[in-house]
C-alpha cells in the first residue's frame, strides 16, 4: 500500500536529492536504477543499507517503484511531478540553437507555413514529436459584417475579420427580411462588435442580449435571432486542427516501441479531439503547462508527457504550441525550447 507524502508536503533533503539524482539517471538511460548506482551518482558515503532505505521510504510515498522483479527503481508519475515542479533545474538554450530556432521562424511565409516550420523546429531539437495548435477562426476578431438577402429566405453573411479573410456563411431565418432591415441589423452589430473575437460576440449575445430583449423593439429582437444564427455557424463551425511532425521520433524510445501503444498513439494523432481538448485546457496558462502520463486523462498518453505553451498574435493568444514525449523526457531541456518557440512563433506572427 502507498503511503502519503509527509504531511508538511516536503521530502527531507537526503530523500530529495536521491529521487533527483535517480530520476535524472533514469531519464539519461531508461533503464531501472539500483541502490549501488544511485549511491555512485549521487556522490555518498551512506551505506548500501542506508540508500536501500532511503528508496524504500521513496517506494512508500509513491514516487517510485520496482518493475516487475527488477531490482532497481524508476519513477512513478507522481514522482515525476514532484521532480518537474520542485527540484528541476532548467538548462537555458545555447546560444547557437537559439539562432538557429530563430532564422527558422523569421523566415518570410504565410500562417500555415509558419505554423508548419514551428512544429518541425519542435521536433528537431527535441528529437520527438512537435506540434502547433492552428488558430480557431471563433478566436479571429470581426472588423465589419455584411448581410445580403438571397432567395428562399436565405441570408448572406459575410464577416470581414481583422486579419482581412472574409468569411462567407448562408443562414436560414424564419422570415424573409429586406435589404434595409438587414442593413439595420448590420449597423447595429458593427457599433456593438467591432473588433471583438467572434466567440465572444456569441456569448455576449446569447447573455447580455437575450436579458433585455423585453425592452427592444420587434425588429432589434428579430434581429439578435439573425445574428445569433450567423455567429453560431462560425463559433461550432469545426473542432479545430493542428500540425505536428516527427511522430516517428517516438519509435526510438522503448517504453513507446510496443506495436499496440504505438497504433493507440498514432489513431490519437489522427483522430484529434482529445488532443485538441488538451491544448484548449493549456491555451489560458501562464506559460508552459505540462501533462506527465495519467495526468492528461487521456489512455493514448499514460506513458507520455505533453509539455506546451501559447502563443499570441498582437495581444491575444491564438493557440497553443507543444512536444509530445515519453515521461522519462528531458525536461530541463524541452520546456525552455517550448517556451522560446513560442514566443519566436508570436513574434513572427506580429511582424507579419
Amino acid at each position: 500500500m502507498v503511503s502519503k507524502i509527509p504531511a508538511d508536503g516536503m521530502l527531507g533533503e537526503r530523500a530529495q536529492h536521491f529521487l533527483k539524482v535517480l530520476i535524472e539517471r533514469y531519464i539519461r538511460d531508461g533503464t531501472p536504477v539500483g541502490s549501488r548506482t544511485l549511491a555512485r551518482d549521487a556522490g555518498s558515503d551512506l551505506s548500501p543499507a542506508t540508500i536501500r532505505n532511503v528508496m524504500s521510504d521513496l517506494e512508500e510515498w509513491g514516487l517510485i517503484i520496482s518493475p516487475h522483479t527488477s531490482a532497481g527503481r524508476v519513477p512513478t508519475v507522481t514522482g515525476y511531478r514532484l521532480f518537474v515542479d520542485s527540484l528541476l533545474s532548467l538548462r537555458p538554450i545555447e546560444r547557437d540553437d537559439l539562432d538557429r530556432l530563430r532564422h527558422e521562424l523569421e523566415v518570410e511565409s504565410d500562417d500555415p507555413h509558419l505554423l508548419e516550420s514551428a512544429s518541425r523546429v519542435l521536433s528537431r531539437f527535441t528529437h520527438m514529436a512537435g506540434l502547433v495548435m492552428v488558430p480557431r477562426r471563433e478566436q479571429v476578431r470581426l472588423q465589419r459584417v455584411e448581410f445580403l438577402p438571397l432567395s428562399e429566405s436565405r441570408i448572406l453573411v459575410i464577416m470581414v475579420t481583422g486579419k482581412d479573410e472574409i468569411l462567407n456563411r448562408i443562414i436560414t431565418p424564419q422570415r424573409n427580411y429586406s435589404r434595409a432591415e438587414l442593413e439595420q441589423v448590420a449597423n447595429f452589430l458593427n457599433q456593438s462588435y467591432c473588433g471583438q473575437a467572434l466567440h465572444d460576440i456569441r456569448t455576449r449575445l446569447l447573455t447580455e442580449l437575450r436579458e433585455t430583449r423585453e425592452r427592444m423593439d420587434r425588429l432589434m429582437a428579430e434581429a439578435i435571432s439573425i445574428a445569433e444564427q450567423a455567429f453560431q455557424q462560425e463559433d461550432e463551425g469545426g473542432e479545430g486542427d493542428y500540425v505536428i511532425s516527427g511522430q516517428t521520433n517516438l519509435m526510438d524510445f522503448n517504453e513507446l516501441s510496443d506495436m499496440q501503444r504505438l497504433r493507440q498513439l498514432f489513431d490519437a494523432f489522427t483522430e484529434k479531439r482529445e488532443i485538441l481538448h488538451l491544448l484548449d485546457a493549456s491555451m489560458h496558462a501562464d506559460g508552459v503547462q505540462i501533462f506527465i502520463g495519467n495526468e492528461s486523462g487521456y489512455k493514448p498518453f499514460n506513458e507520455c508527457s505533453l509539455v506546451t505553451a501559447p502563443y499570441t498574435c498582437g495581444d491575444q493568444v491564438v493557440g497553443v504550441l507543444g512536444v509530445i514525449g515519453p515521461t522519462r523526457m528531458a525536461y530541463d531541456r524541452v520546456i525552455p525550447i517550448v517556451d522560446i518557440t513560442a514566443k519566436l512563433l508570436s513574434a513572427a506572427l506580429k511582424r507579419e
